[in-house]
């Protein structure tokens, strides 16, 4: 029974390998718990660099765009006629016919039209009946006259100078009365030849604002032109120029003119004067070019858009809209440094075109502007450039 109790089964592990085995799994548990710390303080490192990039925001930036050498200038005209003449009646009466109708083409004497003057014709006649009667009093007088001179010539004592004096000046009063008669019937064969309406210089006729028996009443102040003729060989272009480019257009300079009823065809229009005065209502001076138009393409009246080519030097420089910054440091835009920080600089609009402005201060070529700052951005932050368009995302970063 001893044997028994003192001998021990062969499934029975040592003491040795139960030591050995403790060892074991205690180091297994120790890599597991070394690992699972390095993996945490690695994650939280990752976490807080990846929170850190976020805090720096991501902006888009655009280069200002600068005039080369020369630049355009697009403002809107209007096209007149080089001459334009609406025709009144300088006589009155019935309209007896009217030859020439709107668009027709005429020469200088042209006649457009022929008035009748039946008052005018019986006032004629009258006229021409006082000049007869006040040269027969003049010559009357003149008979008389010279009679008592010679009277008193030839026998002092018969007749006093009173009387030649007076018979003299009978004569001449006569004589002045046969002038006045004249001049009045000269004029009236003037308002005659006003009947005939004729064309001022050769051109086209743009309106025709009578027919046959209206009645046509002489000098009618306000009143509506029977005719209007314009020479549209030539046109003349009015524009008006914003003050900070009236220094940079000059007499003789070229301009592209264009006008919507033939997109994409050009001309060539000059410039002709410019009032060199500044309306104070709209900041601008008015300029006058001439466009040739031989071929008639171009009306007059109409409404037109004029491309001035001038220097670079009279341009500032143009950025989006929405660069623009203005809060209670006024007006600015968010550029960046050689290490990507903010930047802010004072800036002053120029000329506003809806997308993009023009500045005239604050801004140079080689600047990169912030496009879209957002809130809360200060002076020397921080940037990443986004590399697209749009910034990038949280989640697309990480």
């Amino acid at each position: 029974m001893s044997e028994h109790l003192t001998s021990l089964p062969e499934s029975t592990p040592s003491p040795r390998r139960l030591r050995l085995a403790a060892a074991i799994g205690a180091s297994v548990l120790g890599a597991i718990v070394v690992i699972g710390v390095t993996t945490r303080l690695t994650e939280a490192r990752s976490l807080r660099q990846w929170t850190d990039e976020q805090a720096i925001p991501t902006v888009v930036i655009a280069e200002p765009e600068g005039g080369n050498g020369k630049a355009p200038l697009e403002l809107p005209a209007q096209m007149d006629a080089f001459t334009n003449a609406p025709i009144y009646a300088r006589t009155s009466g019935y309209l007896k016919s009217w030859n020439k109708d709107i668009g027709a083409q005429v020469k200088a004497g042209d006649l457009l039209g022929e008035i009748d003057t039946p008052d005018l014709d019986q006032q004629l006649l009258q006229a021409q009946a006082d000049l007869a009667s006040a040269r027969a009093n003049a010559a009357l007088a003149a008979t008389t006259a010279k009679r008592w001179q010679v009277l008193r010539a030839t026998d002092p004592d018969s007749v006093s100078q009173q009387s030649v004096d007076q018979y003299n000046g009978d004569l001449a009063a006569k004589q002045a009365q046969a002038n006045a008669a004249q001049a009045n019937l000269d004029r009236l064969k003037a308002l005659k030849s006003y009947a005939r309406i004729v064309a001022p210089f050769d051109g086209r006729v743009t309106a025709r604002n009578t027919d046959v028996g209206a009645l046509v009443t002489a000098d009618s102040a306000g009143g509506t032109p029977l005719f209007q003729v314009s020479d549209t060989s030539k046109l003349r272009v009015y524009v008006r120029v914003p003050q900070v480019y009236a220094p940079s257009i000059h007499r003789g300079d070229e301009a592209t003119l264009s006008v919507p009823e033939y997109p994409g065809k050009s001309f060539t229009a000059k410039v002709e004067a410019d009032a060199r005065a500044i309306s104070p209502t709209s900041g601008t001076t008015l300029v006058q070019l001439l466009v040739d138009n031989p071929d008639g393409k171009l009306l007059p009246s109409s409404y037109a858009s004029i491309s001035f080519n001038i220097g670079s030097t009279a341009l500032g420089m143009r950025v989006p809209a929405e660069a623009l910054i203005f809060d209670d440091k006024g007006l600015h835009v968010a550029t960046l440094d050689a290490g990507d920080h903010v930047k802010f600089k004072s800036v002053s609009i120029r000329r506003d075109y809806g997308k993009t402005v023009e500045l005239g201060s604050g801004l140079s070529s080689d600047d990169r502007v912030i496009i879209n700052p957002p809130d809360g951005l200060a002076e020397g932050d921080a940037v990443h450039i986004a590399k697209n368009p749009q910034p990038a995302k949280p989640h697309e970063k990480a």
